[in-house]
């Protein structure tokens, strides 16, 4: 029998194979997306949308797919829209989001910054899925985020880190696979519940002050399980479970962040709780 470091080994590259059936065949990066409203750097907030909404992408996700739909969605009710790639790994085009987690919160500090600079804004809202609901925090707790950003809506996001619905619970059975899942796609073992990053984020609370926060869940989650660890504890938190709000709503981790209308619906009125209108199955056609 081959040693388990030889057996899993391949693992990476299984891994972004498999993501190719969750993620869209990637065709373009930041640069390349739509220039009036998304990425455009002449954009100035209104007086009703002030702030600018900077959308990260989740694990094996990339600026321009992971938001197809929401973008444009947020576009077209007058916010400037932005989205970044973080969590490059040589080599590895287009998957993004794989590289070690705080070093990905330092690129979205650089974007933010960015942003900030070309719209004359005070703050930013943040919007993410998965990874990107999630890594935010370490910028706002860690890199001074909280100064510059007003609210952090995460869709799905695994602010508990993940079991994936139990099979990194057999991780330890295999000697060296999490060494190895570290050394060549740290943005991965990140993530696991438990990992040394996540007890850093996570101690001493959840939240910082000054920060609007909204997790947006669905119980059909496969990915970020078990799917309640992805609600935060807090005074200023928000917790959304899509099923309270729609219970014909089916989607899983993927589709909640990638066409889900309802789930927009909430992300809408997250950014302009004073304007908020109830979300329902109804809020699918809106």
């Amino acid at each position: 029998m081959l040693p388990w470091k030889r057996v899993l080994r391949p693992l990476a590259a299984l891994l972004l194979t498999a993501a190719v059936a969750v993620v869209p065949a990637a065709t373009a990066q930041a640069e390349s997306a739509p220039s009036h409203g998304w990425n455009d750097y002449s954009c100035k907030p209104s007086a009703a949308h002030p702030r600018p909404v900077v959308l990260v992408h989740g694990t094996f996700g990339n600026s321009v797919d992971n938001w197809l739909a929401l973008a444009p969605y947020l576009e077209v009710r007058g916010y400037c829209v932005f989205s970044l790639d973080y969590g490059q790994l040589p080599g590895v085009p287009l998957f993004n989001g794989l590289g070690p987690i705080d070093k990905s919160a330092g690129q979205l500090q650089v974007f933010v910054d960015k942003v900030l600079a070309a719209t004359g804004a005070a703050k930013a809202d943040l919007v993410g899925h998965s990874q990107g609901g999630m890594m935010p925090r370490y910028y706002l707790k860690f890199l001074g985020g909280a100064a510059k950003v007003n609210a952090l809506v995460g869709i799905a996001p695994d602010n508990h880190g993940t079991t994936l619905s139990g099979l990194t619970n057999l991780l330890p059975y295999f000697p060296g696979a999490e060494d190895l899942l570290k050394a060549t796609t740290p943005g991965l073992a990140d993530q696991i519940a438990g990992s040394d990053f996540l007890t850093k984020l996570n101690a001493g609370g959840d939240t910082v002050a000054g920060v609007h926060y909204t997790v947006i869940a669905t119980k059909y989650d496969e990915v970020a399980t078990p799917y309640r660890s992805q609600f935060l504890s807090g005074p200023d938190v928000d917790n959304v479970l899509l099923q309270d709000l729609c219970g014909l709503d089916l989607s899983e981790h993927v589709a909640i962040g990638l066409f889900d209308r309802i789930a927009f619906h909430e992300v809408a009125n997250a950014l302009d709780p004073a304007h908020a209108k109830a979300t329902t199955c109804a809020s699918a056609f809106s």
